[in-house]
């Protein structure tokens, strides 16, 4: 991630501390029920020092410490994250720093686990991060994150019509690009993860239900894509009409708009 999408991405989640959290709590997995921060947290079961890259506002944290975990640690970009994050009861007593995953400030050795939800896949040098993130686990310890992998449903029709509209704003107006892609797949990852030792990630993709009535999910979709954020008015009222009007037959006969978003889950262990 460049300095200038750092920048962009620290501004953006102090002026809406809960968006990822809120996006993250509205949906459950398909056919499973859970939301998508249990079964991350699933995957590092037992484990009772736990570090959080890109905690946000603390939810996942907040989640481990009901499972057990005694050494809560989280690093963030955004102060506003943070200080929703030290809001909750239940980490009172965990270490939540402002900062940089590919700059860690904690000693090594220190956790059992490292999770990520949603987050690594908007970070550059992750090659560092996995060097940071293999130096601050014990042997043997777990890696776990989330990553985004595609729209389903009206969130794709969503997209499919947003895209032009995003490559068509003016440059000065564009966000800086975010993430390496390489995270996103499953080769990817173990080609980034591999040379600070790590094993080959197990890989599992899930659909998380994100439908609902139309005015829902078109403001959801809205909140799930940090470009629409550069769109203006007059273009939003022109996407909302082409959303709509494409939309009108995924409307099942209650009224309820499928959509949905496809989620990855990668776990390693550094090798002893």
């Amino acid at each position: 991630m460049s300095a200038s999408a750092e920048d962009f991405l620290r501004r953006y989640h102090d002026r809406n501390p809960d968006a990822n959290s809120t996006l993250g709590l509205s949906g459950q997995v398909v056919g499973d029920g859970r939301k998508s921060y249990d079964v991350l947290a699933d995957r590092v079961a037992g484990a009772r020092r736990v570090l959080d890259l890109g905690c946000g506002d603390g939810v996942l944290l907040e989640i481990l410490a009901g499972r057990g975990a005694e050494v809560l640690a989280g690093i963030d970009l955004s102060s506003g994250e943070l200080d929703a994050a030290r809001r909750r009861p239940a980490l009172a007593g965990a270490d939540l720093r402002q900062g940089r995953a590919q700059e860690l400030p904690f000693e090594d050795g220190s956790f059992d686990a490292v999770v990520s939800h949603m987050a690594l896949m908007l970070m550059a040098d992750v090659p560092v991060i996995a060097a940071e993130a293999a130096r601050v686990l014990a042997p043997g310890g777990t890696f776990a994150v989330a990553v985004g992998a595609g729209p389903a449903d009206a969130a794709e029709v969503f997209l499919s019509l947003a895209r032009p509209m995003f490559d068509a704003v003016p440059k000065e107006r564009q966000l800086p690009k975010a993430g390496d892609p390489r995270t996103r797949r499953r080769d990817g990852l173990d080609e980034l993860l591999a040379p600070a030792g790590f094993e080959p990630v197990s890989w599992d993709t899930l659909v998380l239900d994100l439908g609902g009535p139309a005015e829902e999910v078109w403001h959801r979709c809205c909140e799930t894509y940090y470009p629409v954020s550069t769109l203006d008015d007059a273009q939003l009222a022109e996407l909302r009409v082409a959303f709509e009007a494409s939309t009108r037959e995924l409307l099942t006969e209650d009224g309820r708009l499928p959509s949905g978003a496809k989620m990855s889950l990668a776990v390693t262990r550094l090798r002893s």
